[in-house]
């Protein structure tokens, strides 16, 4: 079994030095680095994989939500938290930023071993779910099925369909029908009652559906929604972009940028992580 990555962020050496001597009995705890301030927790999570940080609250500089808060926007794999701290009024906030559990000095050793427990439960829950995700994700490749249903549906215990998406779509135009191949569409943006198509040779294609009927026929494994009158390939996508505002861009390949509505903004990254 593979080690526990552990890191201890505290701006107090007694209280760094007697912590790790604590989890030094745990045989699958391995304390990675002794960190006396927060921006050094951060460097070190970014250095590298870290499964679990003990995150004293009260320090100098950056208190221990600070850095929480800082690793859940800088980090890809954000660690198991358990605060450390000598005020017990710092809990209840503590739960509210999603920390995993939370100890208090001087720690005690049932505590301590009922923190290890909790965290023990939570990494096996998090690879098991890792797993499912992965497997899913396979599974909508080759069913077409969205990734988030197939989750649903193995939890339960319902039928999965093999649900196949066109690989082009039929546009009327000058009275004659023409095949687009749904690849080469880079995005898809309403005007009214039609959709446009915009599509890699620099043509846009007319289509009179609504975006929740097109929405149906794209694959989801390709295809996302970036705001309500907008649809993108995700394979199309440059970069996303943070604006001062706190807004988001999309960058295209060939350099369009749309904008990406909040409702949407989870799903989109969701998309570009997968």
């Amino acid at each position: 079994m593979s080690k526990i990555k552990t890191l201890i962020v505290d701006d107090e050496p007694l209280a760094r030095r007697g912590l790790a001597v604590r989890l030094a009995e745990f045989d699958d705890i391995e304390v990675v680095t002794l960190c006396k301030s927060g921006q050094e927790a951060i460097d070190a999570c970014q250095a590298g994989k870290i499964d679990l940080v003990f995150l004293d609250i009260q320090m100098p500089g950056m208190n221990g939500f600070e850095v929480a808060r800082a690793l859940s926007e800088s980090v890809r794999a954000l660690p198991a938290i358990v605060f450390v701290t000598a005020f017990d009024q710092f809990a209840v906030k503590a739960f509210e930023i999603h920390a995993l559990d939370y100890i208090l000095k001087p720690v005690d050793d049932n505590r301590l071993k009922q923190a290890v427990e909790k965290v023990h439960t939570y990494l096996k829950t998090q690879q098991d779910n890792a797993h499912k995700k992965k497997l899913a994700s396979f599974v909508a490749g080759i069913t077409g099925n969205n990734c988030e249903e197939i989750l649903k549906k193995l939890a339960t215990g319902d039928t999965l369909t093999d649900r196949r998406y066109p690989e082009s779509l039929a546009v009327k135009e000058q009275g004659e029908i023409i095949r687009v191949p749904v690849a080469t569409i880079q995005w898809v943006d309403a005007a009214g009652d039609y959709m446009c198509l915009h599509c890699q040779d620099g043509q846009t294609h007319i289509l009179r559906k609504t975006m929740k009927e097109l929405e149906q026929e794209l694959a989801p494994q390709l295809f996302v929604r970036v705001h309500r009158s907008a649809i993108v390939n995700t394979k199309q996508i440059s970069k996303l972009v943070t604006q001062v505002s706190g807004e988001y861009l999309l960058v295209l390949d060939n350099g369009q940028e749309l904008k990406v509505s909040r409702s949407y903004r989870d799903k989109v990254k969701a998309a570009l992580a997968s």
